[in-house]
């Protein structure tokens, strides 16, 4: 019998729980700045709960940073662009999560990058739920706790930035990407992706090139004209 940690579900797990630590650190510079630019340690965590996607919420206190309370219909439209990306996320995870309408309810909260990252780098159907859920449910208690240890330590910390926090997510959610890279259409995808957030990020307000660089992904699948990948591609080692 196989050991349990060399099962397509323990290792699903085991990637899930280490992109979850990850990224939850990172919540520790997302407490301290929302209470830098004005919200309270208990509004903070309230965004942490209830909204629970990072991009948007630092898209959400950056605005509100930037024009106090009278920009937050700007924030929310903000956050609002980034989360879009959400939506389209759930339509490729309902047939991975299955299940009946309130399990897909509940795994609509837990529906972030990170969590359809390691949900699809799996190959069997058992494995991609385990991934996706693990890394979910972990990184959404990571992330609390850490957004209130940042909200407390806020001033005893300085700018998180300092520790290379911001890179923790970003860094694991590569990890997963590379394996994937193989072939010209995977490849091109990347590319083309990276040049249009990299070109339209300075110029447009946060949520547009993300949703922008996603169209690169449809636009590519359209045209279908690159060799796919063989099975064996981008098969997670």
């Amino acid at each position: 019998m196989r050991s349990l940690s060399r099962t397509p579900e323990g290792v699903a797990a085991r990637q899930g729980l280490a992109v979850a630590l990850a990224t939850s650190a990172y919540g520790i510079s997302f407490g301290a700045l929302s209470v830098a630019s004005g919200l309270d340690v208990w509004q903070t965590c309230v965004l942490s709960l209830l909204m629970f996607t990072g991009g948007s919420q630092f898209a959400f206190v950056g605005v509100i940073a930037a024009g106090g309370v009278a920009a937050a219909p700007a924030a929310i439209a903000s956050a609002v662009l980034l989360g879009a990306r959400n939506a389209a996320y759930a339509m490729r995870m309902a047939p991975v999560v299955a299940g009946g309408f309130w399990r897909k309810a509940g795994a609509t909260h837990f529906t972030i990058d990170e969590s359809v990252a390691v949900g699809l780098a799996q190959t069997e159907p058992r494995a991609r739920r385990v991934g996706f859920w693990v890394t979910g449910v972990a990184i959404w208690l990571g992330w609390n706790l850490s957004t209130l240890l940042g909200a407390l330590l806020g001033d005893v910390l300085g700018d998180p930035r300092a520790y290379g926090l911001d890179a923790a997510a970003a860094a694991a959610f590569l990890a997963l990407l590379w394996p994937r890279l193989r072939g010209r259409q995977p490849l091109a995808v990347a590319a083309g992706a990276a040049v249009v957030a990299a070109l339209l990020t300075p110029a447009l307000m946060p949520g547009i090139p993300v949703i922008a660089a996603a169209g690169v992904a449809v636009a590519v699948g359209l045209l279908d004209r690159l060799p796919r990948a063989t099975p064996d591609e981008g098969r997670m080692p």
